[in-house]
């Protein structure tokens, strides 16, 4: 199975300092390369972080104020120069359909590379493939705000012991995972007597909000949650005003919902300890806590044995 990891590009908020970048975050999931927020300065950083252009199959975006935008306009021109071989398909808010338009053309250059404007109008799925499906939810931000979340399709995990009991072997074990059931030695064999329910993986992305419904239903049972966090509890009245959330309201959140990868990130340039960002989230949450850095690569975690 290929890869499924977040490369982290940028996690600052605002402005770029001199240890963040503006925000962008790639999620390697398989075969597809989805493309989040990319703002000011995302092309040099895919360079940095070994990310090519070629790598983006989807870019969305949760909002159009410039640190989630902002790059837009330089990994669109790099991929026509790069000339990337399939389409790209880019979600946004409807309501930034303008915005999108003067960002993709923000200067001359020759379009060789298609991408596909999918506009997103209201919460649901917005894309479906292999990966499984995509589904957009509205936040509560000053402006329309989208979190996203993909989710992979349920399937079974086949049970070796419980094959070698019932003589599934070889080609066999395709034939009974494509037809649901099969005859061996005069006996059927069904499916469910040799597998158990496999949950498929849940990865959510839930930029600039206060709390509200979509959080949560955003980060409802995420193995891996990319939250923002721009500000310390201490703020809390700011972060309100502001259209945002705590470090602590993301470890409530990521604790109420059954995270199991709390990925905290979006942090205001007015603090100097980053560390602290994960204090306040510990105070509430039990599972692993990632701070997230610039350039650094945070794993899916991998299914448990069983579920």
């Amino acid at each position: 199975m290929s890869a499924r990891e977040l490369v982290v590009l940028g996690t600052g908020s605002q402005t770029p300092t001199r240890r963040r970048n503006h925000n962008g975050y790639l999620l390697r999931w398989d075969g597809a390369g989805l493309l989040f927020d990319p703002g000011e300065g995302t092309q040099r950083q895919m360079i940095l972080a070994g990310v090519a252009a070629t790598d983006v199959d989807r870019i969305l975006i949760s909002h159009f104020h410039g640190d989630h935008c902002l790059g837009l306009p330089g990994v669109i021109q790099r991929m026509s120069l790069d000339r990337v071989p399939h389409p790209v398909h880019a979600h946004f808010p409807a309501s930034g359909a303008e915005y999108f338009a003067r960002l993709r053309h923000a200067s001359a250059f020759h379009e060789t590379a298609t991408l596909v404007p999918e506009p997103v109008h209201a919460a649901g799925v917005i894309a479906e493939g292999g990966f499984g499906r995509i589904e957009a939810h509205p936040l509560d931000h000053p402006i329309q705000t989208y979190g996203y979340r993909l989710v992979e399709p349920d399937g079974r995990r086949m049970l070796p012991d419980r094959l070698a009991a019932h003589g599934v072997r070889g080609p066999r074990v395709g034939e009974l995972q494509r037809e649901g059931a099969i005859r061996v030695a005069g006996r059927t064999v069904t499916l469910d007597q040799v597998s158990e329910h496999r949950r498929g993986q849940r990865f959510a992305f839930v930029m600039d909000t206060r709390l509200c419904e979509g959080v949560f239903t955003l980060a409802d049972g995420a193995d891996l949650l990319v939250i923002e966090s721009t500000f310390l509890d201490e703020d809390a009245g700011l972060a309100h005003d502001f259209g945002h959330l705590t470090a602590g309201e993301a470890g409530r959140v990521a604790q109420e919902c059954g995270v199991r990868r709390l990925v905290l990130t979006h942090f205001s340039q007015r603090y100097s300890a980053p560390e602290t960002f994960g204090a306040q989230a510990r105070r509430h949450f039990t599972g692993e806590i990632v701070v997230a850095e610039d350039l650094s690569r945070v794993p899916v975690p991998p299914r448990p044995s069983r579920l």
